[in-house]
């Protein structure tokens, strides 16, 4: 399944249509989790959401997909829950009743395109203090509807949205059919903030390794290693590369099993490769891990990711699936004690943070291929660069933010093209062919 931006999202033209739910009056408060609220530091501003697109193949009545949505919101607690900014400034969590409501049609002006009608909507309906910051968006068309559902990050993170997607197309097949779907509620994430809560603290050499990475990056968490420009945030550049397609995914997965790795680990070999070429540097980069740790969560929705630390400065297999795996033990302690010596996570200018995600390995799948299913990303302004690999049935794709600017065009630009090279030439080196020009 592709990850793109909204603004390279591939829809039709339509009529473009949202839900407006009913919300009762804010009931009980809820805990929030340390990734939360550093979320909502930064108040209601366009671009805050994760959003997931497919396309149903036949025209279908409105109320069945209205039925279909409501149910999703029935089964998970947080798309039924607002964030309120606190008189002392800081922000509260509460419980809400959704009831139905009903279909408001989004004009899409003369000249528009409907890539910006629909970010214009979720721009203003999935803002993290909106009520409710969550919006299931239709294209309708003669052939069907697409279907676009977008909320706020305070609340999904990408597998959350798999599983929306999963069970949004369950209740609606269960609708079509005159019956309720079997969606029982699921594990709520306000549930797994209070278990964070009572984890154990961190043990010493935990805050120890987090100490020296953060020193080595003078003092912040880590940054790309190439100068990105001066000038504050910047309107983003987003480019989307494939890698390999099935052949090569598995000849470079092969190639990770002969060193006794995972692909990971060989892609993180590339990455210390190409960093170290251009930058003369070891590869340094926040490495988000998810915090499902158990099966009670993998059916929940929620911001089940928190932040790591990747530091790998020999390109040897063997010792970066030693850097992968300390990077996933230093994952696995609730961030805001780690984090407490700094003041909360020391975020700076050029931060680099690099995602990977199998979505081969992940417990929730949908068809996404007959469905055109695509995460989309929002347009934003950023100061830093956040590489994305996707791999899934149909290879490796790598999606890429950065600043706009001149410099972080030369140098991310270059740095991607090394690594490109590096993952390509190791597959094809397994497949006995040469990497081509």
């Amino acid at each position: 399944m592709r990850l793109t931006n909204v603004a390279h999202l591939r829809l039709p033209f339509g009529r473009l249509l949202g839900y407006d739910v009913t919300l009762s009056r804010p009931g009980r408060e809820l805990p929030i989790s340390f990734d939360q609220r550093r979320h909502l530091r930064d108040g209601d501003r366009p671009g805050s959401w994760m959003a997931l697109s497919f396309r149903l193949r036949e025209p279908l009545p409105r109320d069945l997909l209205a039925t279909a949505w409501l149910a999703v919101i029935e089964r998970h607690g947080t798309l039924r829950s607002v964030f309120i900014p606190g008189a002392d400034g800081e922000p509260r969590l509460h419980e809400v009743e959704v009831r139905p409501g009903a279909w408001v049609e989004h004009t899409i002006a003369p000249g528009q395109a409907v890539n910006d009608a629909v970010r214009d909507v979720l721009d203003r309906h999935c803002a993290p203090f909106d009520r409710p910051s969550h919006r299931l968006c239709v294209l309708e068309t003669a052939a069907g509807p697409t279907i676009v559902i977008g909320a706020d990050h305070a609340h999904v993170d990408m597998w959350s949205m798999l599983v929306i997607a999963r069970d949004f197309l369950a209740a609606l097949e269960a609708a079509r059919s005159g019956t309720v779907a079997e969606l029982p509620e699921a594990a709520a994430f306000a549930e797994h903030t209070l278990v964070l809560r009572g984890h154990d603290a961190a043990p010493p050499e935990v805050r120890q390794r987090w100490a020296e990475v953060i020193d080595g990056s003078g003092g912040v968490m880590p940054r790309f290693p190439l100068p990105l420009g001066s000038g504050g945030a910047q309107p983003e550049r987003v480019e989307v590369r494939d890698v390999f397609d099935v052949a090569d995914s598995d000849a470079f997965a092969e190639r990770a099993r002969g060193f006794g790795v995972s692909t990971l680990s060989l892609a993180v070999s590339a990455m210390t490769t190409a960093t170290r070429d251009l930058a003369a540097l070891p590869l340094r980069a926040v490495f988000p891990v998810h915090s499902r740790f158990d099966d009670t969560w993998y059916a929940s929705v929620g911001w089940f990711i928190t932040n790591s630390v990747l530091e790998s400065a020999d390109p040897d297999p063997a010792a970066c699936a030693a850097a992968v795996r300390e990077a996933v033990r230093l994952g696995s302690w609730p961030l805001e004690e780690v984090l407490e010596p700094w003041g909360g996570m020391p975020e700076a200018p050029g931060m680099f943070a690099i995602s990977w995600l199998d979505l081969r390995r992940l417990p929730v799948r949908i068809d996404a291929t007959s469905l055109e299913a695509q995460y989309v990303g929002a347009t934003i302004r950023t100061d830093g660069v956040m590489l994305w690999f996707i791999l899934d049935e149909s290879g490796l794709h790598l999606r890429c933010r950065y600043p706009d600017t001149r410099e972080a065009r030369e140098h991310v630009g270059s740095w991607l093209d090394e690594l490109v090279r590096l993952l390509q030439s190791a597959a094809h080196a397994e497949r006995g062919t040469t990497a081509g020009p």
